[in-house]
C-alpha cells in the first residue's frame, strides 16, 4: 500500500510539472536541489518521501495543497484567500543592451492583498514580477528596480517588456510607420530603435515599480 501511496505522488509531480511547462530539472533547481533530485525521485524512489521544505515550495508554486505530493493532509502555509501571490522571476529585464533571461520559473513571490490590487486597478492582472537592469530608462524606472508586468496586457503603447531574440527588454512602445514599432528610452542619452512588428515579442505591459529610495 506504501509503495502505491508514493507511486500516486510520483505521478502527480509528473502531472504537475507537464502542466505547469516545468522541467523536473528546473524545478529541482528552484528548490535548491541538484538537477537530477526529482527525476530520481520520479523513476528511482530516492529519496522515498520528498522533504516537508520542498513538498510545501512546490505545493505553493503549483498552487495545490501539499497532500498533493506527499504530506499530512493537513492545512498548508499557503497565501490566504485574500492575498495574491505574485511570483518573482529569475530574469532581468534590462534598460540598456539587452539582458538574456534564465528559465522563467520562480524563485519567490510578492503577496498583495487583494484590496490593494484592486485599488491600483490591477485586479485579475496576471502579474509576474522582475528586476531592471541599466540606465537606459531613467529616471523613470532605474537599475535594481523591481516591476510587475500584467502580460494579459499586450497591445496598445506604453512602457512595456519585449523580447527581441532571447533579450528582454523594457522600453517605451510606440506605433511607427505601418507594421513598425518604435522602442524609445526614457533616457536621452540612448536613441530609439525601430524595428519591424514581427521582430518584436510583447510580454506585457510594465504597471507597477518598486525600488529602494
Amino acid at each position: 500500500m506504501a509503495d502505491d501511496i508514493m507511486n500516486t505522488e510520483r505521478r502527480r509531480l509528473v502531472e504537475l510539472a507537464a502542466e505547469a511547462r516545468s522541467s523536473l530539472a528546473a524545478l529541482s533547481s528552484m528548490l535548491g536541489r541538484n538537477p537530477s533530485y526529482l527525476q530520481q525521485y520520479v523513476r528511482k524512489g530516492s529519496p522515498r518521501r520528498l522533504e516537508e521544505r520542498d513538498r510545501l515550495k512546490l505545493a505553493e508554486f503549483f498552487g495545490v495543497a501539499e497532500s498533493e505530493l506527499g504530506g499530512s493532509g493537513l492545512p498548508t502555509r499557503s497565501v490566504p484567500d485574500d492575498f495574491v501571490a505574485v511570483p518573482r522571476l529569475p530574469l532581468d529585464a534590462s534598460a540598456g543592451p539587452g539582458s538574456y533571461g534564465s528559465e522563467e520559473i520562480s524563485f519567490d513571490t510578492y503577496r498583495f492583498s487583494r484590496r490593494w490590487l484592486r485599488e491600483m486597478g490591477l485586479e485579475g492582472a496576471d502579474l509576474s514580477a522582475i528586476r531592471v537592469e541599466g540606465d537606459s530608462m531613467e529616471p523613470l524606472l532605474r537599475s535594481g528596480d523591481e516591476i510587475f508586468v500584467d502580460r494579459s496586457k499586450r497591445g496598445g503603447e506604453g512602457v512595456f517588456v519585449v523580447r527581441i531574440g532571447d533579450a528582454l527588454h523594457v522600453k517605451q512602445v510606440q506605433a511607427s510607420a505601418p507594421g513598425r514599432i518604435a522602442l524609445i528610452s526614457a533616457n536621452d542619452a540612448y536613441a530609439p530603435i525601430e524595428l519591424g512588428r514581427d521582430e518584436v515579442e510583447i510580454v506585457g505591459r510594465v504597471v507597477w515599480k518598486g525600488g529602494r529610495v
